[in-house]
């Protein structure tokens, strides 16, 4: 049977290669990079510390009070309660929008069109139900819940389509969460330690996953080579030291790892990268993820 697309799904997918955006996406993108350029306040703003995106975690406070507000404004003598959900909704949005930003400047460009309209709906929710509570407060109640409702249709769209970002083009996600699933049980050779280039990155691969390789002296360190954050590969990235550790800079959007355990040093990843454990047997090096 042919498969069919569903219409709205039609439109965002043409938004992911709408050109027409890019002027927009680099002005914004530039911009977006220069006020949050501090490397604390981006890691921050990523969630490396909460080990998982930050931004999807708070979203959670203005979708569920202005959905919340939504209920109570079709029920009588409750407009002092959707009044202070909608307040709260929009002050935790301030918050939720730069965290937003923060992911949004290091992901592709057909992340970055979709995320400029999701952004776009949100600026348009956020600014409805602003007016609304000027409506409100000026006791023009039926004017204040219309707009209330025309806010919730444009924080739909922005969360259908932060869903698209998500589910359908992997924006947050974990890239390297199969990699247990995929590598094969047990010890696995992977060459001769002295054919190992000294200092620099080397790409090794077993059945179908590759490895990223640093050998130093006698010392080897093995990741997971596909980045966390967008499928990088890390073998192309730069070794680097920070805090008397070796670490790893993603090439394609400055993620660092540390090689001792794969734990996250800087966004935009979160998720830690996969170690494998090393032995050297007759001078040849052989890595298992398990261990067994």
């Amino acid at each position: 049977m042919p498969t069919t697309t569903a219409p709205v799904t039609e439109v965002v997918d043409r938004l992911e290669r709408a050109s027409l955006l890019d002027p927009v996406v680099k002005g914004l993108r530039s911009l977006t990079q220069k006020v949050l350029a501090p490397q604390g306040i981006r890691d921050a703003l990523h969630g490396v510390w909460l080990g998982h995106p930050l931004h999807p975690v708070l979203t959670d406070v203005p979708i569920g009070a202005w959905s919340a507000a939504a209920v109570l404004d079709a029920v009588p003598g409750t407009g002092i309660g959707a009044s202070t959900l909608i307040a709260t909704g929009c002050a935790a949005a301030v918050p939720t929008a730069l965290t937003g930003w923060a992911d949004w400047s290091d992901l592709h460009g057909p992340h970055q069109r979709v995320g400029v309209i999701h952004a776009a709906a949100n600026v348009v929710a956020l600014g409805l139900y602003t007016a609304s509570l000027g409506a409100r407060m000026r006791g023009r109640r039926v004017r204040g819940k219309a707009l209330a409702y025309a806010g919730f249709a444009a924080m739909s769209a922005g969360g259908y389509l932060g869903g698209h970002l998500v589910f359908r083009q992997g924006a947050g996600a974990n890239h390297g969460a199969d990699i247990p699933d995929l590598f094969p049980s047990g010890w696995h050779d992977i060459g001769r330690l002295d054919d190992l280039p000294d200092g620099k990155p080397a790409k090794r691969t077993v059945e179908g996953v590759d490895l990223l390789v640093v050998r130093r002296g006698q010392h080897v360190d093995v990741l997971s080579d596909k980045c966390s954050h967008l499928s990088g590969p890390l073998s192309d990235g730069e070794f680097t030291v920070e805090g008397g550790q070796g670490c790893i800079v993603c090439p394609w959007h400055g993620s660092t790892f540390r090689l001792a355990d794969g734990a996250v040093r800087h966004g935009p990843a979160t998720s830690p990268q996969h170690r494998f454990e090393t032995r050297v047997t007759g001078g040849r090096l052989e890595v298992s993820l398990g261990g067994g």
